[in-house]
């Protein structure tokens, strides 16, 4: 798969709205995130799976599929591949041959540190320019937009 580069349109930034701007930020950033990834042979779905297996090996892929709100079946395919990348293994459980449990590789181990380190310079990147300052307050206020919108839709 390969990713198209997000172009935005520069001129009257100032007069966009602030809903608009942060869309065109998401945007730009997911374009520039999975360019990068796509370079190391990592695809969307991939880096989250990654994570959790560092963090706990061997679950079911019923533990996986519920930890990223998606059905068995819609991360079957993102395993499949990652398979056959050589980042994980599937095994069938000792005790239950149902189960199929998902392990990390060495080389998904290795992979998982080079996502985090273009993670890292994603985030250089990004704020390159701004004080720590304003990185705190532009994070309070991301978070802050994030609880308003979270009551709303509770509401």
């Amino acid at each position: 798969m390969k990713f198209v580069q997000c172009k935005i349109e520069i001129k009257n930034l100032d007069q966009k709205p602030v809903i608009i701007l942060l869309s065109d930020l998401a945007r730009l950033h997911f374009s520039r995130v999975h360019t990068l990834l796509a370079k190391i042979g990592v695809y969307r779905g991939q880096p989250p799976i990654l994570n959790g297996l560092c963090k706990k090996d061997g679950v079911m892929q019923k533990e996986i599929a519920d930890a990223l709100n998606l059905t068995p079946a819609t991360i079957t395919d993102t395993l499949q591949r990652m398979e056959k990348s050589g980042l994980l293994e599937r095994r069938t459980d000792p005790e239950d041959a149902r189960v199929s449990r998902v392990y990390i590789t060495e080389k998904g181990r290795e992979t998982k540190k080079q996502v985090d380190e273009i993670i890292r310079d994603i985030d250089e990147e990004t704020f390159k320019g701004l004080t720590m300052e304003e990185k705190l307050l532009f994070r309070r206020l991301i978070l802050k937009m994030i609880n308003n919108l979270t009551k709303a839709s509770h509401e």
